[in-house]
């Protein structure tokens, strides 16, 4: 995967030079892994028994669906960082195992959430097999928001680690305005799941699921954000023209 959307990208992402010409041994194990993170959303279905059965697995393809775009958002993340930058030293292999680890450990209580909130739909109402009592949704909303914060922690790490070493990889200006610019997007991104962890706390238990809608901020965030970013970086490309 990582080949086929390197071979399809230029060299140079609208100014950004990539400095990871090959696929190395972190990502392919990073592949590897989260490979066997998607295994791990589907190694509890069995294979129908009857029809009933197979609908049930047919409707449940939403939650899935769910599980596996964010896995595929956190390793498209991680794609980019490694066609960028290139780095293979200590700390980012420290950082992406770190990475790897909590993918793999917020597989079952990202699938759990996302069964859980469609489980009517799948089961049907009040056969869901998958029950939680109201004083629990808090709790559920803060390890799901711990999870998500630690990822992209680890992430804004990883892009602090790259703009240190500017120099040793040679990045222009243009280059290290777009680092600055994913730094800010991952703070961003904090600053939403925090919120939305002080939301589940604030407001009354048995309303605690109504602080996950507030992830919905991330669109409208990013758009005026990146809009801003974006009037920046034209300017800045025309002034080096």
């Amino acid at each position: 995967m990582r080949k086929f959307f390197f071979d399809k990208r230029p060299a140079a992402n609208e100014g950004f030079h990539y400095r990871g010409h090959e696929v190395r041994r972190i990502e392919t194990f990073s592949d590897a892994v989260f490979a066997f993170a998607v295994t791990l959303l589907i190694v509890s279905l069995e294979v129908p028994r009857t029809f009933e059965e197979l609908l049930i697995s047919i409707r449940g393809f939403v939650a899935f669906g769910i599980c596996f775009c964010f896995l595929m958002l956190v390793w498209y993340e991680q794609h980019v960082f490694f066609r960028r930058y290139g780095l293979d030293d200590l700390p980012t292999i420290v950082l992406n195992s770190a990475l790897l680890f909590i993918v793999l450990f917020y597989v079952y209580p990202l699938k759990f959430l996302s069964t859980l909130i469609f489980s009517d739909n799948i089961y049907g109402a009040g056969r869901s097999p998958f029950s939680i009592r109201p004083g629990q949704i808090v709790q559920l909303m803060v390890i799901y928001g711990i999870g998500y914060i630690i990822i992209y922690a680890i992430f804004l790490l990883l892009y602090i680690h790259a703009l240190r070493n500017k120099i040793i990889l040679g990045l222009n200006q243009l280059e290290v305005f777009d680092t600055h610019t994913k730094i800010y997007s991952h703070v961003i991104l904090i600053s939403i799941g925090l919120l939305c962890i002080l939301l589940a706390y604030l407001i009354p238990a048995r309303l605690g699921g109504i602080s996950g809608m507030f992830y919905m901020l991330i669109g409208p965030a990013f758009w005026v954000y990146y809009s801003r970013r974006g009037r920046i970086r034209k300017r800045m490309v025309l002034a080096a023209t």
